[in-house]
């Protein structure tokens, strides 16, 4: 039995993917001048590079003006004479190594592995990690209340912002959304990625925190908690025994996965069981 990358088959909720597209450089890092294209903008730039060991393909972060803004790189050059003054430069550049096996479920796949997608991977293909230059601290209550995943109303949401999370949750915009144990973490995708801590158990959840810095509940919440009760049912649907042995899933939407880790000229392969 064969399919397309379409996953347009019959039943596809119970079919795996086993994946292996490794992408990552682990070379020692070359000099180099690389054209980078910033498809948000649709503007590419010239930057400088002396960390990484890059190639055409790779999704990078840079200085400057495009702080912030994911860029991919469409050429490498290692003869040049610069005066590096006039140049910004690459200051971090995506973990794009994807070695496991995928569940589908709906819009994303579910891998029970924790070292398939973890969190401190996929968040590297969104953010530059480690360049904030404000520390970030926040707390917890221990007196948190739970609530169930439907009762947005107890929690404080408005019903506005729930409309308007729902629509980020349908539109695909929770990219990826995982629970190890009781500790939840979720991106969400709008005008830039935004990280989403909370807490699940059994059906419960609580301690939600957006590092969109809103004082009250917010759309990419409100996302999380319906993409993680779609989630949750496929699992159970489907998956539980798995669960059960893990205690941990991620999911991750399939563009994310596939426009990532697919990529230019990249190596791998797609096997389907």
């Amino acid at each position: 039995m064969s399919y397309k990358i379409g996953f347009t088959a019959n039943d596809y909720e119970k079919e795996i993917l086993d994946i292996k597209i490794t992408q990552q450089n682990t070379c020692t890092p070359r000099k180099s001048l690389v054209d980078v294209y910033f498809s948000e903008n649709g503007c590419s730039f010239i930057y400088f590079n002396d960390n990484f060991d890059l190639k055409k393909g790779d999704i990078v972060f840079v200085d400057g003006k495009f702080e912030g803004i994911r860029g991919l790189v469409t050429k490498v050059s290692y003869n040049f004479k610069i005066k590096l003054s006039d140049y910004k430069k690459v200051i971090a550049v995506a973990d794009t190594k994807i070695s496991g096996k995928f569940f589908f479920a709906n819009s994303h796949m579910i891998s029970f592995n924790k070292s398939t997608i973890p969190y401190s991977k996929v968040i590297t293909w969104y953010k530059a990690k480690g360049n904030d230059e404000e520390e970030i601290i926040y707390g917890e209550d221990d007196n948190t209340e739970e609530y169930k995943l439907d009762d947005f109303p107890g929690i404080g949401f408005t019903s506005e912002i729930v409309s308007r999370g729902h629509e980020y949750y349908t539109d695909n915009n929770v990219v990826y959304i995982s629970v190890d144990g009781t500790k939840g973490k979720a991106i969400v995708f709008g005008s830039k990625a935004y990280e989403v801590d909370f807490t699940y158990k059994n059906g419960m959840i609580s301690n939600l925190v957006c590092d969109c810095y809103c004082n009250y509940h917010c759309k990419h919440e409100a996302a999380v908690m319906f993409q993680l009760s779609e989630t949750i049912n496929m699992i159970e649907k489907n998956y539980e025994d798995k669960l059960s042995e893990s205690e941990y899933f991620a999911a991750i939407s399939k563009y994310s996965l596939f426009s990532v880790t697919t990529s230019a000229d990249k190596p791998g392969s797609i096997i389907f069981e």
